[in-house]
């Protein structure tokens, strides 16, 4: 879910290394961004070269909505937005077979959909929170959800040790930011409540971006006015052209918009952050109002302007996308907050078919009809707008059996005695169970990661012991009565290394990952189990984070000129990291940075289409490609099960550990060198007039296949 959830309640309860090569980077000096031609220069906005009729860009990012059924009685979250899925079944292609990185999580996924790249490229693989260590070698917890420019977001210091950006690339630089294409192009682009693009909160954010001594920051600083700053700056903003109309109307309230590591230069750019600013340049008479027009936009108090990012619902996310694009921002990109939790104070988590989340997803559904129709009459339709829709993660639902046992939720509302994750005090269970009273900080999850006190070697005894201790602990399940292991995997720094886990911060690096069953949310209490080490949670429900095919697995929505009707297809296996170059290669606009995504070829009209992309090989070599690279793909999947039986083996000197350790390091570096080989193909093709060729692409393609029978061998 958006909210910090996970490192909140993880302090309560507690009380790809860099490549050689200057096109394997995020980082670059070249200063053509459009594909033909174009620019701000060349007459304003250029969503594409060649006489592209995309005028508009609108992307929307869902927290966990679903399109497969979590009951098969139960129509799924798409299901009953019938607007929605009819709208990306009947104009274009909704393609179920999409996936997550890892960790998944709302801060990660929507980063790397953002960006293109995996987290260990964009900094922020393990979220919503994560730590670092500090000169003591004890780990201190920080946020990933802060603007793009920020230092680390350490929760208890303004002044942390770490001095690294939150966003960092592998270079130790701030991550490239997603407006810069659209805004060298000349093109407005509008953020709702989208993760980092916008401020984020009222400590470090607001004095960065208006100055310390600003008025806005002795706003923030106000403990009197009930976070008035929250509602005025946080959340909602506009990253503008040079020649924008929307900010040079704005006045003194465009604030200068600064990368200052941005590849190729950013300079003299201008900003509109908050609803304070923002509001009255995309509405004069304002207030901004839902998608309806009818109710302003408010936070608890009544007070108009960003409501908090659990309040964007469909209505309000929408409202702003379409009133932003009604003042000239072409390209807006929006969140959409999750709608199977009670966001009432005091709420619990819905079941699926519960009255309260099938009232929700009415609730969405209403706003997205309210919202085509709207769109339409303002002459925004699949045939002048890219539409590009999808959602974070596919949470894992948490409970028992649904009453009647026949509930459809629709027709025959669903009860539910037994809902809630399964709260494991993991801390009191080593202890008990093998007393092990390791000190380590932990990022609490159903993929819980540890930092060990001193940041002991991954082969060091210390650590070894850890690790065995965390595999042999066992639960039992209040769901079904039984005892079980609670571990399903494990990955240490070589195998997080693999999955894009470990960034170029060392100092943020876990020692060791459990991937626990996705029943359980695994935290740190206290060293015995004088109150149940295992307990049902009944506030939360709905687990993420984890390595689970349900959870990883979720769907992308293609409509627009440059984009293939294909309606619900499953036929290409695709992840986060291939929404940005897609996007990008069908607009004609590109990155100074080679993505770790690929442009979906098999999605994008032919007429569209670079040249060098066409072809049955290139379709092959993407395949073979995701299945190498992705986090959750073939290769992945492979070295995890491997990692996890050479971390849990015992046999005499830690041979087998050793030995899986030195063939996972050995296939890594294969990876990683192949893998960026055939990026740069790709990326010449799509974005430098280049081509693949098919000799080229069945070599690839041959030797991605070789690699990932070697994994297979090695797991099994």
């Amino acid at each position: 879910m958006r909210t910090k959830r996970s490192y909140a309640a993880a302090a309560a309860l507690a009380v790809v290394a860099a490549t050689a090569g200057s096109t394997a980077a995020m980082t670059g000096t070249a200063q053509a961004h459009t594909i033909g031609g174009g620019g701000a220069g060349a007459g304003g906005c250029q969503l594409g070269a060649g006489g592209s009729a995309v005028k508009h860009v609108i992307y929307l990012q869902f927290d966990n909505v679903h399109f497969t059924r979590d009951n098969p009685n139960v129509p799924s979250d798409l299901e009953q937005m019938p607007h929605l899925l009819n709208f990306l079944e009947s104009q274009g292609t909704l393609d179920d077979n999409h996936h997550t990185p890892l960790i998944a999580h709302t801060g990660n996924d929507i980063l790397t959909s953002l960006t293109g790249v995996y987290g260990d490229k964009h900094g922020q693989p393990i979220a919503n929170s994560y730590r670092y260590y500090n000169p003591a070698g004890v780990s201190q917890a920080a946020g990933t959800f802060a603007y793009w420019t920020d230092g680390v977001d350490d929760f208890n210091t303004s002044n942390p040790t770490d001095t690294t950006p939150t966003m960092v690339d592998q270079n130790g630089k701030i991550a490239p930011a997603p407006w810069v294409a659209y805004t060298r192009a000349g093109c407005d682009f509008g953020s709702v409540g989208t993760a980092n693009t916008v401020l984020e909160n009222t400590g470090p954010d607001v004095p960065k971006v208006f100055g310390a001594n600003s008025p806005e920051a002795a706003e923030a600083a106000d403990p009197t006015n009930q976070n008035l700053a929250q509602t005025d700056f946080v959340g909602i903003g506009v990253h503008c052209a040079k020649s924008s109309k929307v900010c040079a109307a704005a006045g003194q309230n465009a604030k200068p918009d600064l990368l200052p590591d941005e590849p190729g230069g950013y300079t003299g750019y201008d900003g509109l952050f908050g609803a304070k600013y923002t509001d009255p340049a995309i509405d004069p008479k304002g207030p901004v109002k839902d998608v309806s027009g009818g109710t302003t936009i408010a936070d608890s108090l009544g007070r108009p302007g960003f409501p908090g990012f659990d309040s964007m619902s469909a209505a309000n996310s929408l409202g702003y996308v379409a009133q932003m694009q009604e003042a000239g921002v072409p390209v807006t990109y929006a969140y959409i907050s999750d709608a199977h939790d009670n966001h009432a104070v005091g709420g619990d988590a819905y079941g699926p078919g519960e009255a309260g989340y099938v009232a929700q997803l009415k609730a969405y559904d209403t706003a997205f009809g309210q919202f085509f129709q709207r769109l339409a009459k303002d002459h925004i339709n699949a045939s002048n707008t890219m539409f590009v829709v999808t959602s974070d993660e596919n949470d894992h639902f948490v409970g028992g059996k649904p009453s009647p046992a026949n509930c459809d939720g629709v027709t025959v509302p669903c009860t539910y005695t037994q809902t809630g994750e399964l709260n494991a005090n993991v801390k009191g269970l080593l202890a008990t169970q093998t007393g092990d009273k390791t000190a380590y900080g932990i990022h609490a999850d159903s993929a819980p990661n540890f930092w060990v006190n001193g940041n002991p070697a991954a082969d060091a005894p210390q650590t070894r012991s850890f690790e065995h201790d965390l595999a042999g602990l066992t639960a039992d399940n209040p769901l079904t009565g039984k005892p079980q292991l609670m571990a399903n995997y494990l990955a240490d720094q070589t195998e997080m290394k693999l999955l894009h886990m470990v960034t170029s911060d060392p100092l943020r690096t876990p020692t060791v990952t459990e991937f626990a069953d996705p029943d359980y949310y695994v935290y740190s209490g206290a060293p015995n189990c004088s109150s149940p080490c295992v307990q049902e949670e009944n506030a939360y429900a709905w687990n993420h984070g984890d390595f689970s095919p349900d959870i990883n697995t979720t769907w992308a929505g293609f409509v627009g000129p440059t984009f293939r009707k294909l309606g619900v297809t499953n036929a290409v296996w695709s992840d986060h990291t291939d929404l940005r170059p897609t996007m990008l290669t069908a607009l004609g606009l590109r990155d100074d940075y080679v993505h770790d995504g690929v442009p979906l070829v098999q999605f994008i009209r032919a007429d569209a289409l670079p040249g060098g992309l066409h072809g049955d090989q290139v379709t092959d070599l993407e395949a073979a490609y995701k299945q190498l690279d992705a986090s959750v793909g073939t290769f992945g999947s492979d070295t995890l099960k491997a990692a996890t039986a050479g971390i849990e083996s015992t046999t005499p000197n830690d041979a087998k550990f050793k030995a899986t350790e030195a063939a996972l390091t050995k296939l890594g570096t294969e990876r990683d060198a192949l893998a960026q080989r055939i990026a740069d193909a790709l990326d010449r093709a799509a974005f430098h007039h280049g081509h693949v060729g098919g000799a080229e692409a069945w070599v690839l393609t041959a030797q991605a296949d070789c690699l990932l029978a070697q994994a297979h061998t090695l797991a099994s």
